[in-house]
């Protein structure tokens, strides 16, 4: 619960480029391209920051790496907040991902060391509420700080926090049971334990990176993860300039609108978590099957709706905020990986995301820029990648 608390806060210095794009969009004259370029960097440098951060904190320390990251990241965001262009705000956010990232596979690692397969979806449930959460809060407070006192200010005062929780969390918490005393759980599953009883030399240096990398079930469930990161980004970049652009709502009602798709995040994970434990025994593929086909299905009509219509924005925002949260991805890396390489898969799967999660900015912003912004292109888009994911899913027995 420690980490819970403490990740509640994370996205202000993250993602609070997401609400207040809009406001250094105008303010700048920025163009799509370069609003697109902004959340690449930003979400690229998060997925090269996820593909070491993991291993090295499960070799010198997770909760160490945790409160470095959390340090790092209050800083580079003021940096980040004196931005007079796209290249001089995209660089040190970009940085500030990469730090960033450090905040999240190690401590999915520590709790992979406190929770087996069989209760793990809960965990991480929770967990996945407090991400919802996360953003939710940033949504809040980093677009009202900005509509309030500019865009700038965002980014120089609500991101210290981070810091102080970072160290926060290092003082309270201990990265095993063994560190208090307590003894090891025995994993008494099979997904899990199989990768468990590996022998110790296999797992040294660049072992865990061998090991999953050459899993077909993992590089599979890796690519899964990317294209969800496609709509999940996809949808927190470019919802708030559509409906501002294309429903001229104002920044205000358009953050009012806009934060029922992060309500929907911080709705459904521990839903999903409970599912997947109690009534699924710890399978983890029908919830995701349920969240591609269910997301789907709501990108087609917010895509056929008109921007006007907000009360029908608003319902559709929360249905695909809500089922995307039912997907457990994060949970899946876990349960294949086995509590020793767990920082070191989460950190690939979710580097994988992030990568897909780029593109995604760097392709729409084209899209939007060179055609003559056709935003049901995009969405629809966003939901046929939900449909590949389903059939990609199907395949990986979790």
């Amino acid at each position: 619960m420690a980490y819970c608390g403490f990740y509640l806060f994370v996205y202000l210095g993250r993602f609070s480029f997401w609400p207040i794009a809009p406001l250094v969009k105008e303010d700048l004259s920025l163009s799509h391209i370069e609003i697109g370029i902004i959340n690449a960097l930003l979400l690229w440098g998060f997925g090269l920051g996820d593909l070491v951060h993991g291993r090295l904190a499960e070799t010198y320390g997770l909760r160490l790496w945790v409160a470095l990251g959390a340090i790092l990241t209050s800083l580079l965001n003021v940096v980040t907040s004196f931005g007079s262009s796209a290249i001089t705000i995209a660089i040190p956010l970009g940085i500030a991902g990469f730090v960033n990232a450090a905040c999240w596979s190690p401590a999915i690692s520590m709790i992979s060391q406190w929770w087996p397969r069989r209760d793990r979806g809960m965990a991480m449930g929770i967990l996945g509420a407090f991400t919802g959460g996360a953003m939710l809060l940033m949504w809040w407070v980093s677009g009202t700080v900005g509509a309030e006192f500019g865009w700038r200010a965002a980014f120089r005062y609500p991101p210290l926090i981070i810091g102080v929780l970072g160290v926060a969390f290092y003082l309270l918490t201990r990265d095993r049971p063994g560190d208090v005393g307590l003894p090891e759980y025995v994993e008494d599953d099979e997904v899990s334990a199989a990768p468990e009883a590996m022998a110790p030399e296999r797992l040294r240096g660049f072992g865990p990176y061998r090991e999953l990398l050459s899993n077909p079930r993992f590089q599979l469930a890796c690519h899964v993860k990317g294209l969800e990161n496609v709509v999940r980004y996809g949808l927190t970049t470019w919802v708030p300039i559509y409906y501002f652009e294309k429903g001229g709502l104002s920044i205000e009602s358009t953050l009012l609108l806009t934060i029922l798709l992060p309500l929907g995040y911080l709705i459904a994970p521990p839903i999903s978590g409970l599912i997947s434990d109690r009534l699924l025994h710890s399978a983890r593929r029908p919830m995701v099957i349920a969240s591609c086909l269910i997301s789907a299905v709501a990108l087609v009509a917010i895509a056929m709706a008109p921007p006007v219509n907000v009360a029908l924005g608003a319902v559709l925002l929360l249905i695909g905020g809500v089922s995307m949260g039912l997907s457990p991805m994060s949970t899946v890396a876990i349960d294949i990986a086995g509590r020793r390489m767990s920082g070191t898969s989460a950190g690939l799967l979710d580097a994988h995301g992030y990568a897909y999660a780029g593109l995604q900015a760097i392709v729409f912003s084209v899209v939007l820029d060179m055609t003559g912004s056709p935003w049901p292109v995009v969405f629809i888009a966003m939901a046929v990648t939900r449909l590949i994911s389903a059939g990609m899913i199907s395949r990986v027995r979790v």
